[in-house]
């Protein structure tokens, strides 16, 4: 059985009770680990899909009942010092990490039309500044740190696909999938895999009654992927089971035909 005991895992973009952050943050903490978690309500509040302000501590309560330490924090990717102080604040609240799942996002819609630099320079902020930098800093702090034999996890959330109206958000995650063979060569010696992980269209909150009804005929298993699908991968990724899997972007969509 998969164990996660001992572990320190990081989790960002866990805001809401029905998305793929909270429930990565279960999957791991019932496998034993520790579970720092960042969340951004000014985001959902203002243009995600709505915000859920005492979520974060509820989560927090939910996590510490399972038996492990949790901890959390506001965290604005659009900030240049956000990685850092992430990194500092799990260290004095739970100690030395060993797991990050770069999960936050930032996703408005975007075509050639209406695509400027605005746009584009807040996807880039937040989905590649922001998990790179973070994914940096850990591995630093993770050498510095290391005992020896333990290894590590980096795992990206990626996507791609033939969307019109979100090239913002696809260029973004793309240039996630472009990094994650070569920096995986990189920490391969400190014994930290380096995966990518696109969990396809996934019922997190974000899709209305005429969504589902427009891509359920896309799933062959007959149902829409759940948070929970993404989250049991994750898992498995995140445990010392998947030490010689590395460089990989790994999909798990249920055989989704919309691509």
């Amino acid at each position: 059985m998969i164990s996660l005991k001992n572990k320190i895992a990081i989790v960002t973009g866990a805001s809401r009770s029905t998305g793929i952050g909270t429930a990565i943050c279960r999957s791991l903490a019932r496998l034993g680990a520790d579970i720092f978690f960042t969340h951004w309500h000014a985001f959902d509040e203002a243009e995600g899909n709505g915000g859920e302000k005492d979520w974060p501590e509820q989560l927090r309560k939910e996590l510490e009942d399972l038996g492990v330490r949790a901890s959390h924090m506001e965290a604005d990717f659009t900030n240049v010092e956000t990685p850092s102080l992430i990194m500092e604040q799990v260290e004095r609240s739970l100690g030395h990490a060993t797991i990050l799942i770069n999960n936050a996002t930032y996703c408005v819609p975007s075509n050639y039309k209406s695509l400027d630099i605005n746009i584009l320079d807040q996807h880039y902020a937040v989905n590649n500044r922001g998990p790179i930098l973070l994914s940096t800093e850990f591995a630093n702090r993770f050498e510095k740190n290391q005992i020896k034999g333990t290894s590590g996890r980096i795992i990206f959330m990626v996507s791609k696909g033939p969307d019109p109206n979100n090239l913002a958000y696809i260029a973004t995650k793309g240039a996630l999938i472009g990094l994650i063979e070569p920096l995986s060569v990189g920490l391969a010696p400190l014994l930290i895999t380096v995966n990518g992980f696109d969990p396809g269209p996934t019922d997190s909150g974000w899709m209305d009654e005429q969504m589902k009804a427009g891509f359920l005929p896309m799933f062959p298993m007959g149902r829409i992927g759940l948070p929970e699908d993404a989250a049991k991968t994750i898992s498995f990724l995140a445990s010392d089971e998947s030490q010689w899997i590395t460089g990989q972007v790994i999909k798990s969509e249920g055989g989704f035909l919309g691509k």
